[in-house]
């Protein structure tokens, strides 16, 4: 009686801990981004072009004056696909809204009809996930890594510079969560759960189908690996497959979906063959940019995006390299990385390659593992320098979207 009731304190303690650390991180990247967004419209008001272009309905400033100022950094650009899907659903007549996977716009519909609106609803949702995510994502590495390792992992992911995305009207929030949510069920033999958790994964984007890489290395490493346990990873594709069935069901094509990529420009490269793609399009962008030659037209400086999306991918290439020279990190994680890069990789947008990669790369948190246990090892002074550097790109980023400039 006596062991179990110290077992029992060890696991509330690990709570508590997971808890405590998941908030900081949480309620000092939020602050970043109000203020970096907030910031950034006061100081340079917004894109009144871009903003009637891509929202010319209003979905994204419903409020008026300084509410939808603040709110600013939470409602921008694929917000507005999301909003749209969560009020009429997936129309015939805009097939390019099937490439937006249905879990997060039918939760923001349900919260919208409680709360009274879907902006206010989508951002509670994406808040109350990363919120969540934090806490499990701490829990998972704690297992394996102790708690120093589980509290830099999870500031690490809080403040990179594509987490604005986590408290804003988009999918990536309720991915991270789920994707963290499998993963943790697997390593803790529950995979009855983690096959639901993969399943909705893949219903809330298409890439949470590799989440069967870490869930089969999980399986393998298991001492009991029995074949019932590997058959609920069957889950995982089926959350896409629910889709495409709900789809062909309501009239449209079950290959939609995936149509829906070509109508956003995205074609098949080649595995990785946007590589050679991203470092022509950053290498032009930079010498254009360093000729003064003037600006193209359109909603974004294409040369400038292509240039930072570069720096993004040799960021993230950097880290992977990071991530797999760890060799405590299990080989599953960080081949789950690579699998989900695989799928931007090979699917470049023709004139920007890289498009929406620092989305992608958020939800990556075995990438900020690998990077919190490299850093462990550094003095403190380095962990700070790369801390406050992440601080600043998040509080940069926050600004650029909330005045409707185009980051990825």
């Amino acid at each position: 009686m006596g062991a179990m009731t110290r077992v029992a304190a060890l696991r509330s303690l690990a709570r508590t801990d997971a808890v405590r650390d998941a908030w900081t991180a949480f309620w000092l990247s939020r602050f970043v981004v109000v203020a970096g967004g907030l910031g950034a419209v006061l100081a340079w008001g917004v894109r009144d072009d871009n903003a009637v272009a891509f929202d010319p309905e209003g979905l994204t400033r419903p409020f008026g004056g300084g509410w939808d100022d603040l709110l600013a950094p939470f409602a921008r650009w694929d917000a507005v696909w999301f909003l749209e899907i969560a009020d009429d659903g997936y129309l015939e007549s805009e097939p390019n809204r099937t490439a937006f996977f249905p879990l997060y716009p039918l939760l923001v519909r349900a919260g919208g009809f409680v709360v009274g609106s879907d902006l206010a609803a989508g951002i509670l949702i994406s808040l109350a996930c990363l919120f969540a995510a934090l806490v499990l994502l701490h829990r998972l590495v704690a297992l394996d890594f102790g708690r120093d390792a589980a509290r830099l992992t999870v500031l690490l992911v809080a403040v990179f510079p594509g987490a604005v995305w986590f408290s804003a009207v988009y999918s990536e929030a309720l991915y991270l969560l789920l994707s963290v949510a499998a993963v943790w069920l697997a390593r803790t033999d529950r995979w009855m759960l983690a096959g639901c958790a993969g399943g909705l994964a893949a219903m809330s984007r298409s890439a949470g189908v590799v989440l069967l890489v870490p869930l089969f290395f999980l399986w393998w490493r298991s001492p009991r690996r029995r074949l019932g346990d590997l058959a609920w990873t069957a889950l995982v594709p089926a959350g896409v497959l629910v889709f495409s069935l709900a789809l062909a069901a309501a009239g449209q094509s079950f290959f939609a979906p995936f149509d829906a990529q070509e109508a956003w420009s995205r074609t098949f490269a080649g595995p990785f063959g946007a590589l050679v793609d991203a470092w022509e399009a950053g290498r032009d962008g930079a010498r254009a940019l360093l000729d003064g030659a003037p600006a193209p037209d359109g909603a974004f400086d294409v040369r400038k995006l292509n240039v930072w999306l570069l720096g993004v991918l040799v960021a993230t290439l950097a880290a992977l390299a990071v991530a797999v020279a760890v060799r405590r990190l299990p080989a599953g994680y960080w081949l789950y990385v690579l699998a989900a890069l695989a799928l931007p990789l090979s699917y470049p947008v023709e004139g920007h390659p890289l498009m929406s990669l620092p989305r992608f790369v958020s939800v990556l948190w075995p990438l900020h593992l690998g990077l919190a246990l490299w850093l462990l090892r550094r003095p403190p002074a380095v962990r700070s320098a790369v801390l406050a550097v992440s601080l600043l790109g998040l509080a940069a980023v926050s600004g650029e979207v909330a005045s409707w400039g185009w980051v990825a």
